[in-house]
């Protein structure tokens, strides 16, 4: 599947070309002829004999944007200045910054916000702690923790190479819900240590949001942590992605006129996102769901759910899933399994099925190929058969993106002062995300609403309260 030039590789290249001729219009064309975008060229000086351009171009990987450089290079008459990478220029000491909410402007102002006028409500909150709520900044803070175990698409990179997205991921918590969010990049993989250092740091936050914490110790981690502490803890790579699957399936599945209990579901990948979404999906009423995942369907009779494999914690979670799922007993391999379904979910590797497998699903099939940045089948392709098509890509219809669903449930359960996250508040979250889209709005091609749809992040807090009122978790009579 070619690359398009995309914005993630975008550079600006400062050129002086001479004033008359055809130098300019040979930029775009030496761009446009090596596969990148002109995406903006300014003029910053002129004079009688050169003129001063800023080209921004578009090119689709750091190799593509070097070839475009020397395309530029050997135009005649044509000096290349600086190339600056916009991405990079975006990071450049860091994404996020701490402000005051209040003005230090004199001497009162100081001995309110410090000392000696901050030590009566130091008093206060320690005659009484939930004060702590009320009179810091916690009631509105999350903190991301990670290990850089598992990010992105770049696997175990560690925790300073991994901070440029939890700073981004802060960065969403602000844009998009007004949430405080402060990145911690731990460096140690110890599941112990992990516990044990997000317990000590709890006291500070509202709520925890696990990140990029590679399977299987990401569950055991979240489950030990959501034991232990009064406040929630959500896994996002799990049930931030499950939620938005669910939405998205919910308008799918009503969009090709199927039930979500009549439908058989395949899914390929059984890792953090593909186990929470699995289970998310059973709860949402999916009655006949098969997994598959590197060795094949996942069975009751696979030599690798044998009691002894099962005893490690990836083994305990393969022999859930074997047993919860499968009904009809399906064995054999993923293409084997997808042929006839309704549904194909995949959150696996890239290019593991092909068009004549979608086209072997049955009739009005729903594909989300959500591997990033290569699906597990072209869209384009698997567009010519399946009815709905999703991926987890900016650059086709139906993203699957979870920054659709983390503000808000954060929003919610701070408003409620929850100290938990359970399964009803993610299908609550699910269907209000969902039901974003209007029946007028609903087509093919749009069964998930944008992220910039100012009425998302509203729509899941307002549910996520709710369903955290209605389940006994929030503190009642009071908002953060």
């Amino acid at each position: 599947m070619a690359t398009a030039p995309s914005v993630s590789y975008s550079m600006t290249v400062r050129l002086e070309v001479p004033a008359s001729g055809t130098a300019v219009s040979q930029l775009t064309t030496a761009v446009e002829s090596s596969g990148g975008s002109v995406t903006g060229l300014d003029v910053t000086a002129s004079g009688h004999e050169k003129l001063r351009i800023d080209v921004t171009i578009a090119a689709s990987s750091t190799a593509h944007a070097d070839e475009i450089v020397e395309e530029l290079r050997g135009i005649e008459g044509v000096t290349l200045g600086k190339v600056s990478d916009r991405t990079f220029l975006m990071h450049l000491g860091g994404k996020i910054e701490m402000q005051s909410k209040h003005p230090i402007r004199n001497r009162d102002d100081l001995s309110m916000v410090y000392t000696p006028g901050v030590a009566r409500v130091c008093m206060a909150i320690a005659e009484n702690p939930e004060d702590a709520r009320r009179l810091t900044i916690k009631r509105n803070s999350v903190a991301v923790v990670t290990d850089g175990s598992a990010v992105l698409g770049l696997g175990n990179i560690g925790p300073k190479a991994a901070l440029p997205v939890m700073e981004g991921k802060a960065a969403l918590f602000k844009r998009f819900a007004g949430i405080d969010a402060w990145p911690l990049c731990l460096d140690t993989q110890d599941t112990d240590a992990i516990v044990e250092i997000v317990k000590a740091i709890a006291p500070g936050f509202a709520g925890i949001n696990l990140e990029d914490i590679s399977a299987p110790r990401c569950f055991e981690i979240e489950a030990r942590l959501r034991e232990a502490l009064d406040i929630p803890v959500f896994h996002d790579d799990q049930h931030g992605t499950a939620i938005v699957v669910l939405a998205a399936l919910t308008n799918a599945l009503r969009v090709v006129g199927k039930g979500i209990g009549d439908v058989r579901v395949v899914m390929s990948g059984a890792g953090a996102a593909g186990t929470a979404i699995l289970k998310l999906l059973l709860a949402a009423g999916v009655k006949h769901a098969v997994v598959a995942d590197i060795h094949g369907v996942v069975h009751a009779g696979r030599e690798d759910l044998a009691s002894s494999a099962a005893d490690t914690e990836q083994g305990s979670q393969l022999r859930w899933i074997a047993d919860n799922t499968n009904p009809e007993g399906v064995t054999g391999t993923l293409k084997q399994a997808v042929v006839g379904a309704d549904v194909f979910i995949g959150v696996s590797a890239p290019n593991v099925l092909g068009g004549d497998d979608v086209a072997a699903m049955a009739d009005d099939a729903i594909v989300f190929a959500l591997a990033n940045p290569d699906p597990e089948v072209d869209p384009a392709i698997a567009r010519e058969t399946a009815a709905v098509v999703a991926t987890g890509r900016s650059d086709f219809p139906n993203q699957i993106n979870n920054v659709l669903v983390f503000p808000g449930v954060f929003r919610g359960l701070l408003d409620a002062q929850s100290r938990t996250v359970n399964t009803e508040m993610m299908l609550a979250a699910a269907t209000a995300l969902a039901d974003v889209v209007t029946e007028d709005e609903l087509n093919p091609n749009y069964i998930i609403p944008s992220v910039f749809n100012d009425k998302v992040a509203g729509a899941v807090a307002g549910a996520v309260r709710g369903a955290a009122k209605a389940a006994g978790a929030a503190v009642t009579g009071t908002t953060a």
